[in-house]
């Protein structure tokens, strides 16, 4: 064995591998935490976790497939250069690990307001409609589930298939030596299904991502480090021995629609800020405050940062900015209004009565008139 196994040093390549091994944790770990700190998962499409968990799984194991002889060297080896040879092994291992945490993640943190069906009971008109929570799971949690399960069945048949392979079909030992026709077929078809499933991967999580207009539980910051990452995760293994364009293609497509998804969130990061809205969609904390002791003609009006404010019950279409209309209400109210605006609300002043005036005449006349 010590004869045909040769060992192959290459510092730059070693140094890259290291440094991109702890890129993986270091960009990936903002994105776990964003979904346990947030307790939510909302933003995720399951179809973009289906194909990046499949994608890195494929990859994973076309790289044990082109490598396995140099694996079977290690015996040889000291511990130091076998992990420096195997290190490409290790680098999409822990790609397909750190990204299927993401995905056992949604599972786990997936919101429980979109779990079942509701339907609002029927209330009196001047109600707010009771929302009742139903044993049927929604569409969207039953597809989810549907595909966990084939995540796990994909891993599990591609697993056993490849080992299969590898354990059974004579090979020979020499690392350099072309692999036998089967395995070289095997390898090509999980690196071509990598690549294909890499190219699709981010169509969803974009489709998904446009129509809800959201950021959600995606991490802005693992994003940021990911897309120029890319570079360096295609040169990497195009250095390494024993890898060919069916190991790395699936990275640099991967780069390219990751940067697109970057950009479209980095724009509804800013749109939901203008409009007064968390990552989830959610209102922001107001801060329009009237001043109560001053009628509505002088009243002053303060708004929030994005320069909206808030006004109870207003309801507006998809096509009105609710800021732009909450802002022209209030404006329009405090100028066709010659009274205190509280009046109108109900609320109460220091000038407002403990008995309430009438709105008739008083004295003899206004007796003589109701009677």
């Amino acid at each position: 064995m010590s004869s045909v196994c040769v060992p192959h040093h290459d510092w730059f390549t070693a140094l890259l591998t290291f440094g991109l091994c702890c890129g993986l944790i270091v960009s990936y770990l903002p994105q776990h935490l964003r979904i346990i700190n947030q307790g939510s998962s909302e933003g995720f499409s399951p179809w973009f976790l289906l194909l990046g968990s499949t994608s890195s799984a494929a990859g994973f194991l076309n790289m044990i497939t082109m490598q396995w002889r140099i694996v079977r060297c290690c015996p040889a080896f000291n511990l130091g250069t076998c992990v420096e040879m195997t290190a490409g092994i290790v680098q999409l291992g822990l790609q397909w690990a750190m990204f299927t945490i993401i995905l056992v993640l949604y599972i786990i943190y997936y919101p429980p307001h979109l779990k079942y069906i509701r339907f609002a009971a029927g209330t009196h008109h001047t109600r707010q409609p009771i929302h009742v929570k139903t044993p049927i799971k929604s569409p969207e949690w039953r597809l989810s589930i549907i595909l966990a399960w084939v995540v796990a069945i994909h891993m599990a048949i591609i697993t056993f298939t490849s080992f299969l392979f590898l354990l059974t079909v004579p090979a020979s030992p020499v690392p350099d030596a072309p692999l036998p026709e089967i395995l070289a077929k095997w390898a090509t078809f999980l690196g071509v299904s990598s690549a294909l499933l890499a190219t699709v991967q981010y169509a969803p999580q974009l489709i998904h991502t446009y129509r809800a207009k959201i950021v959600g539980a995606l991490s802005i910051p693992m994003m940021c480090i990911q897309s120029p990452g890319a570079v360096l995760m295609v040169l990497s293994i195009a250095l390494r021995p024993g890898t060919n364009w069916t190991s790395w293609i699936m990275f640099a497509v991967s780069g390219i629609m990751q940067g697109s998804l970057l950009a479209m969130c980095i724009v509804f990061h800013f749109r939901q800020r203008r409009l007064g809205l968390d990552e989830f969609g959610n209102p922001l904390p107001s801060r329009t405050t009237v001043h109560v002791d001053t009628p509505a003609s002088e009243a002053t009006v303060v708004e929030r940062g994005d320069g909206g404010v808030d006004v109870p019950g207003l309801v507006t279409t998809e096509e009105e900015d609710p800021r732009v209309v909450g802002v022209a209400l209030v404006r329009a109210l405090e100028s066709a209004t010659g009274s205190d605006i509280r009046a109108v609300a109900g609320v109460p002043s220091e000038e407002t009565p403990l008995l309430g005036r009438s709105k008739e005449g008083k004295g003899w006349l206004s007796w003589l008139r109701r009677t």
